[in-house]
């Protein structure tokens, strides 16, 4: 039995889900009774049917109750009910649902009354570039809030610069500080994860099996990498010259083996959209070759950028000077071709290519160097909620970011369904508009800030040089400064390379609404 069983006390235990193959070995371990408290139709065709576990559970001698309770935590009715359920039942119980949190909640609530629940004016769920700044955002406009930010992590990242660590042209140290020291003065950090939501009850459900109760939440989580979607990934990466600037240990080993190598085939891959930071993956390709250039070994190394989109960029403006830099480095573009599997001894990778008329071939391709860009997707916890759009992301009103269904729900960030680019500068507009809308809802007053789905990719096509998009909602161009943004410039680069970071710990962390079109005073 693989489920680790949790005694609570010495008459009830609880479990994760459990299998029919299991209850034998339930029964050996001495107990009597086994409830099932997970909804059959919660975790798809894997999972088993309270049916099929009665029978296992009468096979065994076991007495066998359902009595399933929702992710979104159970009512009072429910907890009635399992104290009616413990007076009946031969002793010891066990218990199960999908994790064992919610039948411990459960018998808490049947046992001691109701569990004790936290109340906080505003929770944010992550804290990463977007819930930080909210938090910040919202303290500085009413310091009297109670804010509470739910983040397991101890560690906060700069992710924009990894791409630059990746080329040699930043340090890797200089991208993560302490978690406590970025939580806003007056914000509650809670160091656990949200494991479910229950909106109609204004409740968050944390993974600790304790409830945060919200007059307005905000979901800003980022997303999700989906590294296990690509066959071999997971083995491989960070050896057999693997590696992807997404991940923060793997970056150094991006730069290790660019400055090594002298000849031989590289491949970058970018997955289907959408993704964090859509130029990431062609940056790190523009890097690299620079590099090799300057080394002069760029004529002995065979470059390839298998893209599963169509084309290049997705603003049509940036694709022509971006393309003079791919014909420059002499990289070869491989359209709609999708990484799925990966042999790192044997340094090959399979590629799946759709032609023109939509049939798909798997292609094999041996490379010396395989820099990955991984699937992703809304973390799971969103994508299995109420909270979730038809492709499992944060529904938000796209100018507003306000949730349509549930109105004291806010959402920002990479979680949101919505068309931008999922960047940090766009969370750093985003901030701004949930901030002011959040305090005019509390207000009763009519939501005054509208996003135009800003969104920033500054592309370093070389070491020294960028060329700076900013657009928004339908590929219109946004440009902050007075200047022809096709065009790669140094200033482009000091601003990417050393001014936005600096302004990320100092000013967006801060509150510190500059250049945001909406700030408040």
């Amino acid at each position: 039995m693989e489920q680790v069983i949790k005694r609570i006390d010495a008459s009830f235990s609880v479990a994760g889900q459990l299998d029919p193959q299991d209850v034998p070995e339930v029964r050996d371990q001495g107990f009597a009774s086994l409830i099932c408290n997970r909804p059959d139709d919660e975790g798809g065709a894997e999972q088993p049917s309270h049916l099929a576990m009665h029978r296992a559970a009468v096979a065994s001698g076991l007495e066998f109750r359902y009595l399933p309770v929702a992710s979104s935590g159970a009512t009072a009715a429910q907890a009635q009910a399992l104290n009616a359920l413990l007076e009946q039942l031969p002793k010891p119980v066990l218990a199960y649902c999908r994790t064992g949190n919610r039948s411990a909640k459960l018998y808490e609530a049947a046992t001691k009354g109701s569990p004790l629940t936290r109340q906080y004016d505003v929770v944010v769920m992550g804290a990463g570039s977007a819930g930080i700044t909210v938090a910040a955002g919202l303290l500085k406009r009413d310091s009297s809030l109670r804010v509470a930010i739910v983040e397991p992590g101890t560690e906060h990242y700069y992710q924009p610069a990894w791409t630059l660590v990746g080329g040699g042209a930043y340090p890797i140290d200089a991208t993560v500080r302490p978690m406590q020291s970025v939580i806003p003065q007056g914000a509650c950090w809670i160091k656990a994860s949200v494991s479910a939501f229950a909106p109609d009850r204004k409740l968050v459900l944390l993974s600790d099996g304790s409830e945060l109760a919200y007059q307005q939440l905000i979901v800003c989580p980022g997303l999700q990498l989906a590294w296990e979607e690509i066959q071999g990934l997971e083995d491989t990466l960070g050896k057999h010259g693997v590696t992807s600037n997404y991940r923060h240990d793997l970056a150094p080993y991006t730069w290790e083996l660019v400055r090594s190598l002298r000849s031989g085939k590289v491949l970058f891959s970018q997955p289907p959209m959408p993704i964090k930071c859509a130029g990431a993956p062609q940056k790190a390709m523009y890097l690299s070759c620079d590099h090799w250039r300057k080394e002069g070994v760029l004529q002995s190394i065979s470059v390839e950028f298998n893209l599963a989109a169509p084309v290049l960029f997705g603003v049509a403006t940036f694709v022509a000077p971006l393309m003079k830099y791919v014909e420059a480095y002499g990289a070869k573009l491989a359209f709609q071709s999708n990484l799925v599997r990966v042999d790192g001894p044997s340094k090959t990778a399979w590629f799946d290519v759709t032609d023109t008329a939509g049939n798909v071939t798997r292609v094999e391709k041996r490379f010396d160097v395989l820099h990955v860009v991984p699937p992703q997707q809304a973390p799971d916890v969103i994508r299995r909620s109420e909270l979730a759009d038809k492709a499992g992301w944060l529904e938000v009103d796209p100018a507003t970011l306000q949730h349509p269904r549930y109105p004291e729900i806010f959402a920002l960030g990479d979680v949101c369904g919505t068309s931008n680019a999922k960047t940090a500068a766009a969370a750093r507009k985003q901030a701004v508009v949930v901030a002011d809308n959040l305090i005019a809802l509390r207000k009763g007053r009519q939501l005054p800030r509208r996003y135009d789905g800003y969104g920033s990719c500054p592309l370093t096509v070389e070491n020294g040089k960028v060329i700076l998009a900013e657009f928004g909602y339908g590929g219109k161009l946004l440009p902050t400064f007075p200047m022809d943004p096709t065009i790669a410039r140094r200033s482009a680069w000091f601003l990417k390379a050393r001014l936005l970071p600096w302004f990320y710990w100092n000013g967006m962390l801060k509150g510190r609404e500059w250049l945001t079109a909406c700030s408040s005073k």
